[in-house]
């Protein structure tokens, strides 16, 4: 049986590139490498992220806003202080046709970006179907974008999502692999809540229980506020 990867990372870093298990054994010394690189891209996040919500002026009503579940525990997702704009992205569908998030226009986004060669990106795969499943439809789409690597990119993702059982997602592959850096992350995966007008609220690095209380609590909460408003909130 082969040897599953260690789940527990903070995160990956994106510049790694693998492209699968045959690039992932690499002797001995690779577990201790990648368990410092993980402990290092988990304390730049922290710093990264902890700069990020200060920008705020202190009138802000960014924290007073957000649902008090978002701060809770494992869930660390990071509100800005107003919607900004999202860099331009480009991925493919699992037929090779081209896209942009403006392809989703007019809906709120969940924007997760991952690969199959990254542990904490395989472990919450599940529970972003489960959150698609619950909360996705014409106001709400999961959009999870691989930067699997090559013409096997959109294979790799699509055997990972028949071993998982997923359902609900569809398969979407930057096959330039610069979605995360175009995106400002340090690490995989990441995910921003993007808002129907392609602006970004917020973002979180790392994995996450997205179908968990806190998750689906954050999306109805921007859900129902951009329906009462009629606009992107």
């Amino acid at each position: 049986m082969p040897k599953r990867e260690n789940s527990n990372a903070a995160a990956c870093d994106p510049a790694a590139r693998a492209e699968g298990p045959a690039q992932r054994r690499r002797g001995p010394v690779a577990p201790l490498l990648s368990a410092v690189l993980a402990a290092a891209l988990a304390v730049l996040a922290v710093f990264y992220f902890n700069r990020l919500a200060t920008e705020a002026p202190p009138s802000s009503k960014r924290v007073a806003d957000a649902p008090r579940a978002a701060a809770g525990r494992g869930f660390n997702f990071v509100l800005l202080p107003g919607p900004r704009p999202v860099p331009e992205i480009r991925f493919a569908d699992g037929k090779g046709r081209p896209l942009t998030l403006a392809n989703f226009r007019g809906k709120m986004v969940l924007l997760n970006v991952w690969a199959t060669w990254c542990p904490p990106c395989r472990k919450e795969m599940p529970t972003l179907d489960r959150l698609q499943a619950k909360l996705g439809g014409q106001d709400f789409d999961v959009v999870a974008v691989s930067i699997d690597q090559g013409d096997s990119g959109l294979s790799l993702v699509q055997e990972f999502f028949r071993e998982i059982g997923v359902k609900r997602l569809r398969a979407y592959v930057d096959a330039t692999g610069e979605a995360a850096r175009r995106l400002g992350s340090i690490g995989l995966p990441v995910t921003l809540l993007i808002n129907r007008e392609g602006r970004e609220i917020g973002r979180l690095l790392g994995a996450a229980e997205w179908d968990g209380p806190e998750a689906v609590a954050l999306v109805e909460r921007y859900l129902d506020r951009a329906r009462a408003s009629g606009v992107g909130s």
